[in-house]
Order: C-alpha cells, then structure tokens, then sequence
C-alpha cells in the first residue's frame, strides 16, 4: 500500500508562503481598517523571512526543530499553518522592564549582561525574593529559566542549575529568560477566567464613541429643535390652513430669521455629524433655503413658494404644530432619548469600578461591577444615578468572571469548545504543578506550563510530535524534585478526577463539536498523569496527511470496539465490523506493550481506513479527508475513550445529547445551503451527526426510538429545505435502527436513504447537491 512515503504535502512548498504572502500584501494595501492593514502588513512581513529562510536554507519546514541553530525547546514566531519565520519570540529588542531591570542593577542595557546579573548574589537574592513573593508572570516559558536556576541553587541543586546554566547561556544575548515583575501575586488556580480584570477593564476603558449612536444624539439634540424654530418662524406669516406667506411678516420677522440663518451657520461649523440638514430636497432645506432666498431680498418664485408650503404642511401632518400636545410629546421623547448616558461614558464607569479589583486574575463575583449608577457615582461622574448597564458593557465584564469551568459553560461565558480549550491549560497547569512539594516551585511550574501552552503549533510531517512541556531544560532540571509516592499517587487520582471533569464539562456542554486539538492535548497530558490506558487522538489536517497514522489510533479504535462492538447501532450505521478492527491491538498496541511503543505508525489501521475509504493509489485533499474520516468514525474521535476508560457520563442522560447533536445538525445544514464554499460547514454537520450516533448508541431502546421521533418533529420545523436535505439521512437512521443496512456506496432503497458522511471524491455534496462551489468534498 502507498502510504506517501515519497509524497511532499502541497501546503510544505514555497507556492503555500507565497500565497500568504500575496494575501496579507492584498490586505495591508486595501483594508479600510487602520490597524487590520498593520497586522496584515507584520504578517506580510512573517511571509517574507520565511521565503527568504526556506530559500536560504536556514529554515526547515514539517521539522520539529525548523530554524538552524536553534534547539527545540525555543519558543518560534509561527504564522498560520504551523510556518516558523525563524524569529524566537522570546527575542528582539529588550522590553521596557528588562531595561529597567539593567537600570537597577547598574549593567548595560543588554540581555547578556542582565543575564550574568542574575547569577551574582544580588541577582539571585531578587529572583528569591520573586519566588517567594509570587509577585510576578511568564509570558513566554522562557521567562521561567533564571527563576530556576535561582530554585535550584536555593535548594542546593547546585550541579542542576550548573547543567541549565550551560544549556541555556549560549543564548543569553538573544532570549530573554528573565520574569517579569507585577505589584499583586500570582492568582489562584482552581477556577478558570476568559480574561483578566486588566484586560476587561482596558477594553472598556478604551472605547470609543459610537459613530450612529452620537450622529442620532446629535440629530435629536441640536438639529430637530433647530427645524421646530425654522417651522415656527415660517408658520408667523402662515393663515388658519397654515398656508406660508399667507399674510404678511411683522416688521421684526426679517431680522429674526437673518439670526436663524446665523445661528444655523454656527451650529454646522461646531456638529458634523449629520448631514440630512444639508440636503437641500429634505423639508429642512427646503425652509432654511426659502428663508435665506427672502432674507437676500429675493422673491420666492412659483416653484419654491410650492415647495415650501408642501413641506410646511408635512411637518405639521406628520408632528402637529410646534408647541402642541402631540409635538410636545414627540420630541420630549426625542430629549429624553438624547440625553441617555452613552456606552462609552458608561464603559468607562464600569472599567473605573474594575480598577479597583486585581488585575492579574479573573473577578469571583463581578456583579458588583454590572451595578446600576449610583449616587456618589453621579456626583463624580455627571451620569444619572439608576442608570442601567447595558449588556455589550455587562458581557465584557463577565469574560472576566474566574469560576468553575462547568459554570462559565452554563453560564455562556465560554460559548464554543474551542474558547474551552483555551482556558483548560488554566486548570491542567494546576494539576502539574500539583506533583512538586515546594510552594514557590508550584507556583513556577503552573507559570511555565501555562506559558508553554500560549506556543503555537508547528507543522510536522512524518509523524513528528510537537514539543512537550517536560523537554524544556528547566521543566527538566526539577523533575527529579517531584513529591513522593504516596503524594504523586494522591496526585494522580486528583487528576483523574479533573481528567474526567473537564472532559464531561467538554462533551455535555458542546455534543456536537469535535474536540479541538488544543483540548484533546490539555487531557492527554491529564492522561499520561494517571495510570490509565486512555489513547486521545488528534484531528488530521487533509493538506498534509501522509496516509498513515500512528499506533494510538489503532488503541483508540481497539478501545471503541470494547464499548461499541457486537452491534451497537454505531457499529451498524456504519457498517464497522469492530471485531477485526480489535484483531490487531491483540498483543501490542495496548500503551506500554514494548512490541508498539517503540513503533512511528500503524500500518493495518492505515490500510483498513484506506479501505473503507475506497481511496485510490494517489490522494489529493479530498481523498486524505474521507480516509481520515474514517479513522474518526473506527475510533469515534476520543468520545469512546472518554466514556470507556475515563468514566465521563453527561447529568441530563445521553439521549439529550444525541437531541443537542441533531440541532447542531440542522443548525449546520441550515447555514450550508447559504454558502458559496460550503466544505467545512458539511463536514462539521456530518461530524455531529457521528456525534449524535455515538450518543444514541448508549441510550436503551426505549430513549432509542423516543430521539428518533424527536427527531422528525424537529426537522419538520425546520425551513423545508433543510428538512429536504436531512431527509435521506434521517431514512437511513430509521434503516438502521429497524435492522436494515447501506449498500456498498452508502445509499439505500434507491437513494432515499443515505449514510451521512463528511467527505466525498465524488462531485457536489449530496446534502448541498447543485449548490456547491468548485473544492466542496
């Protein structure tokens, strides 16, 4: 079997970075977005140093060390797709408090001389001091290396911290390997926050007005009582029809509207905001130029004398007369709608009362923050006391809120499971700095884990394994300070229960979502923290799949076998025969079987993906993805995993799920059919539907058949195309379920019932057919 052995992915050549580049030079020339055109044009110029680097020679795409001279462990510049530019992060020109750092030592300003600094006696007496008094943060995993040296001397591990020392010194004029200083201590890290105070309350703090919102102030405060006052002037020569120039103006009405016409001029020059008492066909206009035609001594001809009398007479049709109770009523709505306090002036109230809290963590209870206006706040702020905050201002605050992670899902705080696997590294630092006995070392290793995970991905090719937290050299030096059995042991069934928290936090709360990559990384390493035999795998990227897959996929699907296997309606839908997928993880395959260990792929899990994918000796993109589709649906994507070994088990009962998934499905279709480019939009809806199948495959069959006539129900209201569309996928559920199966391709009684997949070589999607763009798979 080809398994690409020889194959160089499309995205590895230069024509990928050169696209990218084109891309952000487009951007950053056209953009109307001041600052979108400086970031396209710093990716622009990512794009360029990686051309010049793979030209040169100095960079090595798909490598896990991809910059010469540069060790694993460094902290690169990636940009999208997983390119390294051959820039560290770590280095560039000092930042302001490694200067300030110099200053106060009295060294020059450069990253070797503070470097030797820290190594003094009062170098090391100050980063004591910082361990102890927690009072600081790493940024880049990097900023954590002198502050363990510094540990390490302290606790007599003079040799370690000799040995870091020499492995990181030949870099200590380019990274940057100090902390950096913060007034407040480290925060706790039991709960989870989207963002911290500092940063909800900058992004209030920096709001700016609102373009409609003050054009509409300005049009309700200054330029409709302006129009009330050019109607009453031209209504003092009107008859009792209100007929303008019915009678003659007393002899004060000229000047008065020579101060109109003045006052007018002023009020343009100081409010630009609106426009419409400019047009001179608007009824505004209309008044204001008839009254500057008399007040240049000029007669009003037919024409404008016709078009002045239609709009004074709309004016009073629509409001009433100046004055009137219905006009009155109409613009003191109007004032009472102009004076509202703005967001911004609220905004900035709000991101006051955030001043006072710490900065460096999330708010426990932010609803102090969200209050209505108070007196003494009126007093100092001018804004009424009882004003309301509005909701965008409350949602900015609550991305603050540091609670349970299972809150902040109910919550909606974390609305999507790829925002969740950017918190989970919050509590998984947590957990791994759980097996180190000192306090100040904890501190440091949730620090630098939680630095470590802010890395992006590289590409790799062949298998290759992106960096892990335990080869950084100061993760390393201290590894051998772990605690003792009985605490590592305690530790371990600590993370257990974290492992399965999160995990049941992941599935119930987004049953139809794939778990991102970020998250399944955050609960391998809960996972290798136990003893479990719990095999997570990874979402593949079409674009660079090499046609094989490494032995946990194989465990994986064995472990899918052990829960689904002997005709689950899972194993039936899609036609799995989960006792030879099991076969070959007999004596081998299982985590700590010397035979696989040592193994880079698993070549009989390959070929039966090939398989059943019905893919041919050459792949493009399209076939990559239905043959990594098919390890998705042999191994369920890790939800087997999480039920089977780790225990998860959602509180509302699988069946909600399986209901959860189908809206996810419908949801999906709904927006497919209205997309030029549907490719992703129909794979996300296919995985839910796998989702939805797997979640189905564990109720009893009495739940079983409830879903399904839940099911129809909610598609029948759904809009009629998109019932259309899910129609032959909810026949082929139905099929299976009353024991029937697919034909070779898929499809059943003649078409009306089909296997709901994401990829296909075949042309159009069947569940978008005729709407599809050129690309849709």
């Amino acid at each position: 079997m080809d398994t690409h052995a020889d194959k160089q992915p499309p995205i590895v050549s230069g024509s990928y970075a050169e696209g990218q580049l084109a891309r952000a030079f487009v951007t950053a020339l056209t953009h109307t977005d001041p600052a979108t055109r400086a970031r396209a044009e710093a990716r622009a110029g990512g794009w360029r140093r990686v051309l010049a680097g793979m030209a040169a020679g100095t960079l090595k795409v798909g490598s896990r060390t991809p910059v010469r001279d540069l060790p694993a462990w460094v902290t690169l510049e990636v940009l999208h797709g997983g390119f390294a530019t051959g820039a560290a992060r770590a280095g560039g020109p000092l930042l302001p408090y490694e200067a300030e750092a110099a200053r106060k030592a009295g060294v020059p300003e450069d990253r070797e001389a503070l470097f030797a600094h820290c190594l003094t006696e009062q170098g090391l007496a100050e980063l004591w001091t910082l361990l102890d008094s927690t009072c600081y943060e790493v940024h880049l995993p990097e900023e954590a290396a002198l502050l363990t040296v510094a540990w390490l001397v302290r606790a007599g591990e003079s040799e370690a911290a000799l040995e870091l020392v020499r492995e990181i010194s030949p870099f200590a004029a380019t990274l940057r390997f100090t902390p950096r200083p913060t007034a407040s201590p480290a925060p706790a890290t039991d709960a989870v926050h989207r963002r911290t105070v500092a940063e909800a309350g900058a992004t209030l703090a920096g709001r700016g007005p609102n373009g409609a919102v003050e054009t509409q102030r300005e049009a309700l405060a200054v330029w409709r009582p302006f129009e009330d006052e050019l109607l009453r002037h031209w209504l003092e020569t009107a008859g009792p029809d209100h007929r303008v120039l019915d009678r003659a103006p007393d002899s004060g009405w000229h000047e008065r509207g020579a101060a109109l016409l003045a006052r007018y001029r002023l009020l343009a020059r100081e409010h630009t905001l609106c426009g419409r008492h400019r047009d001179p066909k608007g009824n505004p206009g209309i008044l204001r130029g008839a009254l500057e035609e008399t007040a240049a001594g000029r007669p009003l001809d037919a024409r404008r004398l016709g078009m002045l009398r239609h709009a004074v007479t709309s004016m009073v049709r629509k409001r009433g007369l100046p004055g009137s109770a219905r006009h009155t009523a109409v613009r003191g709505a109007q004032a009472a709608q102009a004076a509202l306090p703005s967001h911004r002036d609220i905004a900035h109230l709000v991101a006051h009362r955030l001043s006072a809290l710490p900065q460096e963590t999330g708010a426990i209870d932010p609803a102090a923050c969200v209050a209505p206006v108070t007196e003494a706040e009126e007093r100092r702020s001018g804004l009424p006391a009882g004003t309301v905050v509005p909701p965008a201002i409350g949602r900015v605050v609550e991305a603050a809120r540091s609670a349970p992670l299972r809150t902040l899902v109910e919550l909606g705080v974390v609305p999507s499971a790829e925002v969740m696997a950017e918190l989970v590294p919050q509590l998984v630092a947590a957990e791994t700095a759980e097996a180190y006995p000192d306090a100040p070392l904890r501190t440091l290793a949730a620090a630098n884990y939680r630095a470590f995970r802010n890395r992006r991905s590289l590409l790799m090719l062949d298998l290759e394994r992106q960096v892990r937290p335990e080869e950084l050299p100061w993760v390393r030096a201290v590894s051998a300070r772990k605690a003792s059995d009985t605490r590592v042991r305690a530790s371990a069934h600590a993370t257990l229960r974290r492992l399965a928290e999160v995990a049941e936090v992941a599935v119930d709360g987004f049953p139809g979502t794939l778990l991102p990559n970020p998250l399944v990384r955050e609960l391998a390493v809960l996972v290798r923290r136990t003893d479990l035999d719990a095999p997570l795998v990874e979402e593949l990227a079409a674009d660079i799949f090499m046609g094989t897959f490494s032995p946990k996929f194989q465990a994986a699907a064995a472990v899918a076998g052990e829960l689904l296997g002997g005709g689950s309606l899972y194993e039936r839908y899609y036609g799995i025969d989960y006792a030879a997928v099991r076969a070959p993880a007999v004596g081998g395959t299982g985590r700590g079987s010397a035979g696989r260990k040592a193994a880079r792929d698993a070549p009989e899990f390959a070929a039966l993906c090939h398989e059943r994918a019905g893919a041919r000796s050459f792949y493009g993109v399209a076939e990559n993805g239905t043959v990594i589709e098919q390890a998705q649906i042999l191994t369920t994507h890790n939800l087997a995993t999480l039920v089977h070994r780790v225990g998860i088990a959602p509180d509302r009962g699988w069946a909600d799920l399986a209901r959860r998934s189908f809206v996810t499905v419908c949801r999906l279709t709904a927006r497919a059919q209205h997309e030029r480019r549907p490719l992703g939009t129909v794979k996300d809806a296919a995985y839910a539907w796998r989702q939805m199948l797997f979640h189905l495959s564990l109720c009893e069959a009495g739940e079983v058949a409830g879903v399904l006539s839940w099911t129809r129900g909610e598609a029948a209201g759904r809009p009629a195309q998109v019932a259309a569309r899910l129609a032959p996928a909810l026949a082929g559920l139905r099929l299976v379920v009353d024991g029937g199966s697919f034909a070779a391709d898929g499809t059943a009684d003649s078409g009306r019932a089909r296997r709901l997949t994401g990829w296909t070589t075949t042309g159009d999607h069947w569940l978008c057919a005729g709407q599809a763009g050129p690309g849709l798979r």
